[in-house]
């Protein structure tokens, strides 16, 4: 049976914006011929969610299932994906009453994520000649949500990518609703003795806010001429973006279960401590602790 799939695109005032959604969502049906994937928008495009949900209930009427899947394209679970995706459904449901609409999780912040950030901050140094991390600071820019357990995910996503490099100073900045905005963390950067700034766009595709970013940091290279920027890609393209819809997609039809990790499972300490026939413990040394150590050993300062 063919599985019935609605994508939900945020929108964007900028056509280009939308155009990119319409190209992912045709790739990702290429990957995936079994399925029927039609597409909408939350604002900004012809096809809205109320649109896009009656499109798809009389697809899955005609593909002999009375099952839809409903995806949100959006990273951030906040007030789009908490209420207003849901509100439609649930009208959707009253108009198909004949349909199960199934409401899969958002893309959220893990290590496929982590792993898009880290190629593109590799990118984004190479563009700037690779220089040493310890002086170059890094910016995860994201939109910004009145949503705090959204803006705590870009902060998760920062200390991952803080983890997982050398690079002593990696920030989060938002284009607006909160803050801190980019501008203040570039200051920030450069009192801090940066000599070089790499900026993570948090975004999926491009639209008003990344071309907005462009001249931003333009204007930032004009205001700072002792540092050197670099501007990353957004990432809506990238291979594991298709993969953790293709596992959402699995998730909700009963294929996948959503396992639970405790805090210790897949732990890279934990792991290495088993694989030499050690108990798991909790000292993780991390090479950002190499400045402390060598204060503690030279000057007596403790860690």
């Amino acid at each position: 049976m063919t599985t019935t799939i609605l994508l939900v695109g945020h929108g964007s005032r900028d056509k280009n914006g939308n155009v990119e959604i319409e190209q992912f969502s045709t790739e990702w049906q290429s990957r995936n011929p079994e399925w029927d994937i039609s597409t909408c928008y939350i604002e900004f495009a012809e096809i809205l969610l109320d649109d896009g949900l009656d499109i798809v209930a009389d697809a899955a009427t005609a593909n002999n299932s009375n099952k839809v899947i409903v995806v949100p394209l959006i990273l951030n679970a906040a007030g789009h994906v908490k209420m207003e995706i849901p509100h439609h459904i649930n009208k959707a449901r009253e108009r198909h009453a004949h349909i199960e609409f199934i409401y899969a999780k958002h893309l959220g912040a893990g290590e496929p994520i982590l792993s898009i950030l880290k190629r593109n901050l590799t990118k984004a140094l190479a563009s700037i000649e690779m220089p040493d991390p310890r002086s170059t600071g890094v910016i995860i820019l994201g939109r910004g949500s009145s949503d705090q357990f959204a803006n705590g995910e870009l902060a998760k996503m920062a200390r991952w990518l803080y983890e997982k490099t050398d690079h002593d100073n990696i920030d989060i900045a938002f284009t607006g609703i909160t803050y801190p905005r980019l501008e203040t963390v570039v200051q920030r950067h450069s009192l801090l003795g940066m000599t070089q700034v790499v900026i993570l766009p948090y975004y999926l595709f491009t639209g008003t806010l990344i071309e907005r970013i462009k001249r931003q940091t333009t204007r930032l290279q004009q205001q700072y001429p002792q540092l050197s920027f670099a501007l990353s890609h957004y990432f809506g393209f990238e291979n594991e973006i298709y993969e953790i819809l293709d596992t959402r997609v699995k998730q909700a039809t009963g294929e996948l279960t959503q396992s639970i990790m405790l805090e210790c499972d897949g732990c890279q300490y934990r792991e290495l401590a088993e694989s030499e026939g050690h108990h798991h413990n909790h000292n993780h040394d991390h090479h950002h602790n190499e400045q402390n150590n060598k204060l503690q050993t030279e000057f007596g300062v403790p860690a």
